[in-house]
């Protein structure tokens, strides 16, 4: 076995290892507001709930590895005292995973990835409409773990109202785990789809995608392409070049194809994670 005290690896290959040891772990889909009521949509992997009576959740934004800065989720926190976690399964994940860009602070997250913002009933942050189950907590206290890059900082939440879609429900009211579809964080690109294991997703920080605000209505109204589409498209820096749209569509002979057909084939495209040849099918 390779055997390593922390001290004699970098942070970052640290985090790595960690991460891809202790997996899967739950996503929170925190929601908050900035003092001036921005509101800012970002997961979490370090996540899970930790007492019912009172009910507490615990989700930890860690200082960035690579230059020691922090997120927008924990200056919020700290200011307002308030967070949504919002749930994530398989329908949102390729939205969740575009929100985790690394949008410059007053960027709205909820409009870069094409979810909806839902107005809470106790706190002041929004919930995201298409998770399943939103809990609105409270900010009970923050721990402070370190103060350089990979230090994590403890959120203790306390859920003061919870809300779930009765289509997730068995007829007693209990949660149907089948039914709710969750999906977890692994190592890398891994995800796991609770129900049938893992797939990836292309890490997005990397670049600033353009977001499903800024794709055109058409693709944005399609009754053909899913959220999870949309945030596949969305997670791109630049759109194809028009003369390589060009070539695609002679070499594909794509003139006479109606725009249901073109989504059907884009969609198809998005399957195999083909997100350049679907940009290419859609813009010809």
């Amino acid at each position: 076995m390779l055997s390593f005290k922390p001290k004699e690896l970098t942070t970052g290959k640290l985090h790595g290892y960690l991460l891809s040891a202790v997996a899967p772990r739950p996503i929170a889909f925190a929601s908050t507001i900035d003092a001036a009521g921005n509101p800012n949509l970002s997961p979490f992997s370090f996540f899970n709930v930790f007492s019912a009576n009172p009910p507490i959740l615990i989700f930890s934004p860690a200082r960035r590895v690579r230059d020691n800065t922090i997120k927008h989720t924990l200056k919020n926190a700290e200011a307002t005292k308030e967070v949504v976690i919002n749930v994530v399964n398989y329908d949102l994940v390729q939205q969740m995973s575009l929100s985790s860009t690394d949008y410059p602070e007053g960027v709205n997250e909820f409009e870069k990835s094409g979810l909806t913002m839902l107005p809470s009933d106790i706190v002041k942050p929004f919930r995201v409409a298409e998770s399943p189950i939103q809990l609105e907590c409270k900010v009970n206290e923050i721990v402070k773990l370190g103060t350089e890059g990979g230090a994590g900082n403890l959120v203790i939440c306390e859920v003061v109202k919870l809300h779930i879609s009765e289509a997730v429900l068995n007829e007693d009211q209990s949660i149907n785990q089948e039914l709710l579809d969750l999906v977890a964080r692994a190592g890398g690109s891994y995800y796991s789809r609770a129900k049938t294991g893992f797939f990836e997703i292309p890490k997005p920080l990397s670049t600033l995608g353009i977001g499903v605000d800024n794709l055109p209505d058409a693709i944005k109204n399609s009754t053909i392409l899913t959220g999870n589409d949309l945030g596949m498209l969305g997670n791109v820096e630049n759109l194809p070049e028009e003369k390589s749209v060009q070539a695609f569509k002679s070499e594909h002979n794509l003139s006479s194809l109606s725009t249901e057909i073109k989504h059907q084939k884009a969609k198809n495209f998005l399957s195999f994670n083909d997100v350049e040849s679907a940009w290419k099918m859609l813009l010809s």
